[in-house]
């Protein structure tokens, strides 16, 4: 401000005036100051602005950049936060940074909340950050009705029921389900398959990896199956990427989907609805978590008072080429040895 002042042969105050859009200043002062920023590179310190408000009008997000649907999620908080003058800041979780590590960086930011897609702290090391917190917090993923913080999920075992069903009605008997048991809602998604398969007599045959990339756990996962007496002729996956990744692996030894081995994922991703991917896959609806979050969280922001609540997102099927009647019993021997 002092270089744009100087610039213009004007009092600091003044430019200060102008920039932070405070009345006073002329339309034709308000022209200049404007253009001679413009024209010597001024931009305003953001961090600064936040620090100088008496109150914060950014929430903090928490998330895994490595996971697809965290992406569309955000989306939807940025557009639902717009609305209200709210605005994001992010700050990623990672194998060397924790959901822990990253919400307290964000509090150091001053955000008026704070939400974590995901998180690697269980209930209760989450539950205590929170009550110890000065923002509410809200958690987008897997979790139960608590007083401490909000909860925002999709119906995770419905919406893998709804793959199995729809694997039984097109004639599936022996249908594998692979769990990605580092994804924090893997627990309640396989108790979906579970539940599926004792209320439809099917035999449970799950495999399950904690490689930390889901991509790989899946690919895992079906090697896994290859390995075994028989190929199951249907598979349901825990969420889209690891139900990409053993896709990939199922192609690599020679066998077709859905020829030989129907595929379903969770999620509905922008890659599951690819023409190459073109997955049947249970919809979560990204966007609508990341509204119904950023509403819980604008709630208990305006209403310290408000306890915290759960809001559960309906899943529904959506029914793609990856999925067909089974054309024999389980996929031939050699095709499996590749």
């Amino acid at each position: 401000m002092a270089d744009v002042a100087e610039h213009l042969g004007v009092s600091r105050q003044l430019v200060s005036m102008v920039l932070r859009e405070q009345p006073g200043p002329s339309e034709r002062t308000r022209a200049r100051v404007k253009q001679a920023a413009s024209d010597l590179g001024y931009k305003p310190h953001a961090g600064a602005q936040v620090l100088r408000r008496s109150r914060s009008t950014q929430i903090g997000v928490a998330f895994v950049p490595g996971y697809w649907v965290e992406g569309e999620i955000i989306e939807g908080m940025y557009a639902e936060a717009a609305k209200s003058g709210y605005g994001l800041m992010l700050s990623a979780q990672s194998l060397h940074h924790s959901t822990e590590r990253a919400l307290s960086e964000l509090q150091g930011y001053r955000c008026a909340g704070l939400i974590t897609i995901g998180s690697t702290m269980n209930p209760t090391e989450l539950g205590e950050f929170a009550r110890a917190s000065s923002v509410p917090v809200a958690l987008v993923g897997h979790g139960t009705r608590n007083t401490a913080y909000d909860v925002i999920q999709s119906a995770g075992a419905a919406g893998i029921a709804l793959c199995v069903d729809h694997l039984w009605e097109l004639g599936h008997r022996d249908i594998a389900y692979i769990d990605i048991t580092s994804l924090p809602p893997s627990g309640v998604r396989r108790r979906g398959y579970l539940s599926a398969c004792r209320r439809l007599g099917l035999e449970p045959r799950i495999e399950s990896s904690d490689h930390p990339y889901p991509e790989d756990g899946g690919a895992i996962a079906v090697r896994s199956l290859l390995e075994r007496s028989r190929m199951p002729t249907a598979v349901v996956a825990v969420n889209d990427q690891s139900c990409f990744g053993a896709a990939m692996a199922l192609l690599r030894v020679g066998l077709s989907i859905p020829g030989d081995v129907s595929m379903t994922g969770y999620d509905d991703s922008r890659l599951a609805g690819a023409s190459f991917f073109d997955l049947t896959t249970a919809r979560q609806d990204a966007t609508a978590l990341g509204t119904r979050a950023v509403k819980s969280i604008l709630r208990r922001i305006e209403d310290r008072s408000l306890v915290a609540q759960e809001s559960v997102i309906r899943t529904r099927l959506i029914v793609r080429s990856s999925t067909a009647v089974p054309r024999r019993k389980s996929a031939p021997r050699s095709a499996r040895r590749g």
